[in-house]
């Protein structure tokens, strides 16, 4: 058996997953891999570094530093969140990334983004958590319209989320057959058309293969829930979602909503410790 976590992402709907992860990590909840995609990426890491509360912490303290997300930032970089503050001052300077307990941990760290100009996924193995392992941390939460794409070793490249917004597969044709599935939308949720596909097309009209993946982003992340929905009922995954709708804007700069959310993550997390360990074979 081999167990694997699976993150989705969501920007700030992350902090939920933060709260199910942290309440995993106090617990004694270890996993052979994970993967995660956007915030899945972002903030699972710490899970390898085994840092409880780094990701809630620094996303309540510095939610409202235009530093770390402001539109003065996209203005004046062209990325919503501040690349040189969140993926080097915070991590280095203000809320220390542990990258010797990151490189120490055996558990294998998986993040996806998208190639803007062939339109394919792109997936990384994390060793060190050092800049290179950031630079794909940061592709794969580079959001389409409000990021730059991100270069890494000859690839263009922007947020996983647009094909693979929950990289089972991925994970499953590594070998793992025992996953703990973490969704940051409640069950029933669809995805539809994005409203916002015309001006899309337009920021991303340098990279023609985009609109095409861009159209079909909602078919497949629907899809993508149905076959999570067989796995779970078939018993083959475990899936952690919110109880509702989390309600919190994809760029919150509200602590308090912050903190509200992640509470639910830590709620449902201890609700469902048992049947957990149960599923890993703890």
């Amino acid at each position: 058996m081999k167990k694997g976590l699976i993150m989705e992402g969501g920007a700030m709907r992350g902090v939920f997953t933060c709260g199910v992860i942290d309440v995993f990590m106090e617990n004694g909840i270890e996993f052979d891999g994970a993967a995660g995609i956007s915030a899945g990426a972002a903030f699972g890491c710490n899970y390898k570094s085994k840092q409880i509360g780094r990701g809630i912490r620094y996303n309540k303290k510095y939610c409202k530093d235009p530093r770390y997300c402001s539109v003065r930032s996209l203005l004046t970089t062209g990325n919503l969140y501040g690349a040189e503050f969140c993926y080097k001052t915070l991590p280095e300077e203000l809320d220390v990334f542990d990258t010797e307990t990151f490189k120490a941990n055996p558990m294998e760290f998986y993040v996806g983004a998208v190639d803007v100009n062939t339109g394919e996924m792109r997936y990384h193995k994390c060793v060190d958590g050092g800049k290179r392992d950031l630079r794909w941390i940061r592709a794969s939460a580079s959001m389409p319209m409000v990021s730059k794409p991100v270069r890494v070793e000859g690839h263009k490249l922007l947020d996983g989320g647009i094909i693979d917004s929950v990289p089972y597969k991925y994970m499953e044709d590594l070998g793992y057959d025992r996953n703990v599935i973490i969704l940051t939308q409640p069950a029933g949720y669809v995805k539809k058309k994005s409203a916002a596909l015309p001006l899309a097309h337009l920021m991303l009209r340098k990279y023609p293969v985009m609109r095409d993946v861009m159209d079909v982003r909602h078919i497949r992340y629907n899809q993508q829930i149905r076959e999570i929905n067989d796995r779970e009922k078939a018993g083959i995954s475990l899936v952690i979602r919110p109880p509702y709708d989390l309600g919190i804007s994809r760029t919150e700069s509200n602590p308090d909503e912050l903190e509200r959310v992640y509470q639910i993550g830590r709620r449902v997390a201890t609700e469902r410790l048992e049947e957990v360990k149960k599923f890993l074979d703890i």
